[in-house]
């Protein structure tokens, strides 16, 4: 098992930024991925940006060059340097830890990030 807690949602103005973090605790394996996705009222869960445990990152098209993911492999714990927010930026954020090898998805309770016009 693997629990995830996540932190620094807020409210912010357009152009404003904010960094949002995702503490991983439990069983942490090597064979992972871990990744931010977000969810608007009324629309579905999607991907925002994803690293692998060997670096690899992967971004939406929406979030490129505003946004940037990292983590803290000593510390387990990935983060989300948001900037140039946008209003369409509004959702609650989750923090998602795979294990690829096993198969098993875990995933945070979310973190809610509103960006005012």
């Amino acid at each position: 098992q693997v629990q995830l807690v996540e932190s620094g949602g807020g409210l912010v103005q357009a152009g404003g930024s904010l960094r949002l973090s995702c503490a991983a605790s439990g069983s942490i394996v090597s064979t992972n991925v871990m990744g931010w996705y977000r969810q608007a009222p009324g629309k579905q869960r999607e991907l925002v940006a994803t690293i692998t445990n060997g670096g690899n990152l992967n971004y939406a098209d929406s979030v490129k060059g505003r946004f940037t993911i990292s983590r803290d492999i000593a510390k387990n714990t990935m983060y989300l340097q948001m900037n140039s927010l946008k209003p369409e930026d509004t959702a609650v954020y989750y923090c998602r830890f795979t294990d690829w090898l096993r198969n098993n998805n875990y995933w945070g309770q979310g973190t809610q990030v509103t960006v005012s016009s």
